[in-house]
């Protein structure tokens, strides 16, 4: 069975690609740095994208680069606790959130971009330092999400997340063209 080709608009970095197998420390490390990067990285292809074409959708049918940068915040927001969760309770739930209706919240619109890059700044910071602390039995603990009904390692949440910024980052910068 073969996958469907990827859409270049939707995934123009291709989709996740998760370890079946612990990350060494190296990898870890590669991972942590893209986890840390991120915030400038966005901030600075914002600028780069102007405030009018963040009012731009990055593809037909898909968020405006306004959307998206507050999507990277909330999501993360999120992810970051699921890390928490999954370090403090035996294999928890976490809780999925409709990522389409956050984005339609007044806030977006109505929130300068600036707030959730300065968001992602100070959370980004705090997330690194913790990862940065963790044993390798912390590594391999583990949340369960419903909505894909998976089990996933903080290893595997690692990659998993630094791909979705990564991937959004890409969104963004599609928009300087």
């Amino acid at each position: 069975m073969s996958l469907a080709p990827v859409d270049p608009l939707r995934y123009p970095i291709g989709r996740p690609q998760l370890p079946t197998t612990p990350l060494t420390p190296a990898e870890r490390a590669g991972y942590l740095q893209q986890l840390a990067d991120l915030p400038a990285q966005l901030t600075a292809t914002a600028r780069q994208v102007g405030g009018e074409r963040l009012q731009l959708p990055y593809r037909p049918g898909g968020w405006t680069g306004r959307q998206v940068i507050h999507h990277v915040a909330d999501a993360h927001l999120n992810l970051y606790s699921r890390f928490r969760l999954a370090l403090t309770e035996d294999n928890p739930t976490v809780r999925p959130f409709d990522e389409q209706a956050w984005a339609e919240l007044p806030d977006v619109a109505a929130t300068p971009i600036t707030v959730s890059l300065a968001l992602l700044e100070s959370l980004h910071s705090r997330w690194v330092i913790l990862l940065q602390h963790l044993t390798e039995e912390q590594w391999q603990r583990t949340f369960y999400h419903p909505r894909y009904d998976t089990t996933t390692t903080l290893d595997q949440a690692l990659v998993q997340y630094t791909w979705h910024g990564r991937h959004h980052l890409a969104h963004v910068a599609s928009l300087a063209a």
